[in-house]
């Protein structure tokens, strides 16, 4: 199946490189070597030379020795993102991201604040307890602000846990302030993906009906433009003539001299220095 998989992603890396000269900026040598310089190219090639290193040493089902070729096998990971190779995922995070930045940046500097003051607090409190096993949980403030970070992710992983009263107060409040403010950017979030989604989708049915639209009124403008009682100028009636208006006139030589020298001197001073 590995081999397989690297033939595949070979060819694939290959076809996608001979079909780039299809684009203007990519064809000839120069042109190839500009999409061989793209990111999401350098990825794939790094990906394929890594899969055919890893192949070539083989593993047998054991861990191989040197860190480097674990290394190199690591690289194979970066397969996922032929999922996403255009990145749509994420220019479409960072545009609500950058829509909702004002809100983001708001929700997070107050629940940073909070953060910070409580495990102040928390450590004040609670910085000359000593456990049942004798051990300081609170010895620094550094101590005070990962027990704060853990309680504010909601994770409770429990080695560190207030013994005073004071601090089971200051720790109540925190829970309460905190996890509220640090819990608004999720919901900030995903509302703004769905509203992302909603304009996509509107946008989308709205180029629906573009093309609709425009053979509608053109064909609404022939009928008017075919009609005999229709007496437009701007329609194909003044490119008819009768056969006696066919012949040109005198003056109808005129105009085509009058343009010829007028071009002529506007060309004469595009050229001037």
């Amino acid at each position: 199946m590995e081999i397989w998989l690297v033939v595949f992603f070979g060819l694939e890396y290959i076809v996608r490189l001979w079909s780039a000269g299809c684009r203007s900026k990519y064809m000839g040598l120069w042109g190839r070597l500009r999409f061989i310089r793209k990111p999401i190219c350098i990825i794939d090639l790094i990906v394929v030379v890594a899969s055919m290193v890893v192949l070539s040493v083989g593993s047998n089902g054991q861990v191989f020795a040197t860190s480097a070729i674990r290394g190199i096998r690591f690289l194979q990971i970066l397969r996922m993102l032929h999922v996403d190779r255009q990145g749509g995922t994420w220019r479409l995070l960072g545009s609500v991201v950058y829509i909702h930045r004002q809100e983001l940046i708001t929700t997070l500097y107050i629940g940073f604040l909070g953060l910070i003051f409580s495990s102040y607090f928390v450590y004040l409190a609670e910085k000359d307890v000593v456990s049942p096993d004798g051990k300081k949980h609170f010895a620094s403030y550094a101590d005070a602000l990962w027990w704060g970070v853990i309680t504010v992710t909601t994770i409770g992983y429990g080695d560190a846990v207030p013994q005073t009263w004071m601090g089971k107060i200051v720790a109540s409040c925190f829970s309460v302030f905190a996890i509220s403010f640090f819990a608004l950017p999720a919901g900030i979030l995903g509302s703004g993906f769905a509203l992302k989604v909603q304009q996509k989708q509107r946008q989308k049915h709205f180029n629906r009906q573009i093309p609709a639209a425009a053979m509608l009124i053109q064909c609404l403008w022939r009928c008017y433009a075919a009609d005999k009682k229709f007496h437009s100028e701007a329609t194909w009636d003044i490119h008819v003539q009768n056969k006696d208006e066919a012949q040109p006139s005198s003056g109808s030589t005129v105009l085509p001299t009058q343009l010829g020298k007028l071009l002529l001197s506007l060309s004469s001073l595009h050229h001037c220095p």
